[in-house]
């Protein structure tokens, strides 16, 4: 057994948290990101995960990979990439396993469709919707809405992809739900970067999902192997292992592959990050939100690797004609339930009918994005069928 890393001293410390919205008595057993962990895992939005797909929909075979699965895969990755810069563990799973969380049914399709419908009411983006189901959207507990996660892990969450805010940002503008948060309950200070636990579960997604739509483009036959023998990284492990490996099946080829390609890809994040540890020299986890820059990353190298094969899969898989006519039809059913509830909130489920009937503009249309926005794949097209279709029953 290798010895145990101890704990950087950048690293987000629970006995150093600044707490939860609602105060409760600590567990005996449990960290407070541990409890993070475990109140993700429980919640049902988590649950739903396993019905809402990345690139393919539910009934189009049951080995892609959904949302959940892909969730546990981050969250692997993201443990061990902490574990070997001494990083807290159990926070970075807990914003692994939740970065998803506000993704709707159909993947990427049906967010642009939920999109495009909430444009004159601020939007939709599955970012704020994340939050707003850890902080709003999940009622279990008696005493608060939300799941009363630390500051730590609402904040990695919030800018898990950089500020939201100043010359690092990206966007045009804070998202409502987080600027009214930050406003009225406790300020994220979305001008700053996240703590390092934070950039781990952000770049352990993008080592996740493209390496494994790879897998799952090569099996559903979107583009065959040998096209990827001229990619970089891709290409280099593909003939190394074909090489070693002549007569391998395909299957155990890809596999082998893949599983390379994730090596390599965090073995580059840790040297990296590393290096840039020794630059910065951090001396706790506040000081790496003040930087001018991300602590963990990726090399200038392994940047246009990664960028070389997002396009790849863009042009390749995410454009397929396959995947645009399954697109296009899911594109339908988000918008025509968004119409159809918008204009008819009595069709709604009693639970959230009565409350859509009290309101009116933006307020109704956000709450029928989030009514959507919870659905899986399969679930929106039983409802569309129920609302659309006259041969289909309300049973």
């Amino acid at each position: 057994m290798p010895e145990p890393i101890p704990a950087a001293s950048f690293a987000c410390r629970p006995d150093e948290t600044r707490g939860r919205d609602y105060p409760e008595p600590e567990s005996p057993t449990r960290s407070c990101f541990q409890r993070d962990r475990d109140r993700i895992v429980h919640a049902a939005a988590f649950r739903r995960l396993k019905y809402k797909t990345q690139v393919f929909v539910y009934h189009e075979g049951d080995y892609y990979r959904t949302r959940l699965t892909h969730s546990i895969e981050v969250a692997q990755i993201a443990r061990s990439i902490s574990r070997s810069l001494g990083l807290n563990e159990d926070l970075a799973e807990a914003m692994a396993l939740a970065h998803d969380l506000g993704h709707t049914c159909f993947g990427h399709a049906g967010e642009d469709a939920l999109n495009k419908a909430m444009q004159p009411y601020g939007g939709f983006d599955h970012n704020e919707q994340t939050f707003r189901i850890l902080t709003l959207l999940e009622r279990r507990y008696a005493e608060f809405d939300g799941l009363n996660l630390t500051w730590e892990t609402l904040e990695g969450i919030v800018k898990h992809n950089g500020p939201l805010t100043g010359p690092a940002s990206r966007n045009d503008a804070v998202p409502e739900t987080i600027a009214r948060y930050c406003r009225e309950v406790r300020d994220l200070e979305v001008d700053t970067f996240a703590g390092a636990e934070a950039q781990v579960a952000a770049l352990a997604d993008d080592i996740a999902y493209n390496n494994h739509d790879i897998d799952d483009g090569l099996r559903a036959g979107l583009f065959p192997l040998e096209e990827l023998r001229d990619l970089p990284l891709v290409g280099p492990v593909l003939a190394e292992v074909s090489q070693r490996y002549p007569t391998l099946e395909e299957s155990r080829l890809i596999h082998e592959t893949i599983r390379r390609m994730i090596d390599l890809m965090v073995t580059d994040l840790l040297q990296e990050t590393r290096s840039r540890v020794g630059a910065h020299a951090p001396g706790s986890a506040e000081e790496v939100r003040l930087l001018d820059r991300p602590l963990v990353a990726f090399s200038d190298e392994m940047r246009q690797n990664d960028r070389a094969l997002r396009d790849f899969l863009f042009q390749r898989m995410y454009r397929h004609y396959k995947v645009n006519r399954m697109t296009t039809k899911a594109k339908r059913v988000v918008r025509e339930l968004f119409d159809h509830y918008l204009e008819r909130p009595d069709c709604l489920p009693d639970e959230w009918r009565a409350e859509a009937e009290e309101v009116r503009g933006v307020a109704r249309a956000r709450l029928v994005a989030d009514y959507i926005a919870g659905m899986t794949d399969r679930y929106a097209l039983v409802e569309h069928a129920k609302n659309f279709d006259l041969r289909v029953g309300n049973a």
